[in-house]
């Protein structure tokens, strides 16, 4: 048959709206004929994934994976368009198969599974798409943990914790603490200059309306502000009160622990 060119698949693809390595499959599966080429697009109900990419998946499911040594871990979101898709057996699978990819092999890993997904389009008939990827390496001597809270029958909340110093059982409790109080910061270092600048002034303002005493406004300010950083959009980890104990601090619970960083995926968020 005659090699297939760029151009083949071009006009292909905008016949059909057909993704580019399905078009030029279809053109090699088909001696280079673009009406059986179509046709064969068409039986696969991959002519139609163009359409499909414009409806909305806000829908999905997390994966989560940690390295048998311990030394990797990775969070896959997958994205589609209702829960039951979310929940089928094949869409779970192939969440949890790209996490496991991507611990052991790199964030690239989920770019080689890319047939993968557009076979679970087909077969799915959905607009099904990765989300979220990340991956952790720790560094030597640090502990790397994962949580994913799983409902209706997938995972809806990842979580990866790299921690220098303590223990799985502490790395453990922190992930699931941040899976359920979605702090947006690490540390206050983390949150904007503009931000924090922003909001001193507010409370100065609010401090002065309430008819506080001049002398006392710093202290008064400084405390409404560390009250703040627990607030700030999603708030900031170590000044957040601990899930399992809220009398403390989860900077008091780690110790002479440190959280490195940590990651977060949630369906819906």
């Amino acid at each position: 048959m005659p090699a297939v060119t760029a151009q083949d698949v071009k006009k292909l693809r905008e016949g059909t709206g057909a993704g580019i390595l399905d078009a030029k499959r279809a053109l090699v599966e088909n001696d280079g004929d673009f009406d059986k080429a179509a046709t064969w697009l068409r039986e696969r109900g991959l002519g139609k994934m163009a359409e499909r990419g414009d409806r909305d998946n806000s829908e999905g499911a997390i994966g989560v994976a940690l390295t048998p040594d311990g030394t990797s871990a990775a969070l896959v979101e997958l994205k589609c368009e209702t829960d039951f898709v979310a929940k089928s057996p094949q869409f779970v699978a192939l969440v949890n198969e790209l996490a496991r990819s991507v611990a052991a092999e790199g964030e690239s890993a989920a770019d080689a599974k890319k047939a993968a997904i557009e076979d679970l389009v087909v077969t799915l008939k959905e607009n099904i798409a990765l989300g979220k990827v990340v991956r952790f390496a720790a560094a030597s001597g640090n502990l790397l943990s994962t949580y994913v809270h799983i409902q209706n029958e997938r995972g809806v909340n990842g979580i990866l914790v790299e921690l220098e110093g303590g223990n799985a059982e502490l790395a453990h409790d922190v992930a699931v603490h941040i899976a359920f109080a979605r702090p947006g910061y690490l540390s206050r270092e983390e949150v904007p200059d503009e931000a924090v600048a922003a909001e001193r002034v507010l409370i100065e303002a609010e401090t002065r309306n309430e008819g506080k005493p001049e002398a006392a406004l710093p202290k008064i300010v400084e405390g409404k502000l560390n009250g703040w950083y627990k607030r700030v959009p999603g708030g900031v980890l170590v000044d957040q009160p601990f899930a399992k104990d809220d009398k403390q601090s989860v900077a008091q619970y780690l110790g002479s622990a440190r959280v490195v960083r940590f990651a977060q995926a949630e369906i819906g968020a």
